[in-house]
């Protein structure tokens, strides 16, 4: 069986499975986003020795939580980090580090990658995970996220 076998050949991932590759990929993408968050402090710390003032501001950490413009540029920073980190590794191999640990593949029904879109609606419709309670209901194993998106999550011993 090829890595982009049919869903039709290959059963869905069930619960636990993607239970284990996502909370895999929270331990991989929190690292991640700690370093994103770790190249906007270096750049506020190469500031601050420049001269450039946080006045009215405890700290950086301050500014980036209270201030009207940097606080919402920053939370939609650290949820493009996110979704980049999904987006790619699932449009590019159909696989996260979680999904390639716990052999799981996503794909569209005919084998193919799911395109960026797919992942935006995909990510969009997840509820942050608990879109994957929809396993229990969906005699395909689908998940939520997977029926919105119009992909597969499957698993495979060949991966």
């Amino acid at each position: 069986m090829s890595q982009q076998a049919t869903y039709t050949e290959v059963k869905g991932a069930g619960f636990f499975r993607r239970l284990g590759a996502w909370l895999y990929d929270l331990l991989v993408l929190t690292a991640i986003e700690m370093l994103a968050v770790g190249l906007i402090m270096a750049g506020f710390a190469i500031a601050l020795s420049l001269g450039v003032s946080l006045e009215g501001y405890i700290d950086t950490s301050d500014f980036l939580s209270r201030h009207p413009i940097a606080s919402p540029l920053f939370t939609v920073y650290i949820f493009a980090v996110a979704m980049f980190f999904y987006g790619y590794f699932w449009c590019k191999g159909g696989q996260t580090l979680g999904m390639r640990a716990w052999k799981l593949h996503m794909q569209n029904t005919d084998g193919s990658a799911i395109s960026p879109t797919q992942a935006v609606i995909r990510m969009a419709s997840s509820g942050f995970g608990a879109g994957n309670l929809f396993v229990f209901l969906s005699p395909t194993n689908q998940a939520l996220q997977d029926m919105v998106a119009k992909c597969h999550v499957i698993k495979s011993d060949k991966l």
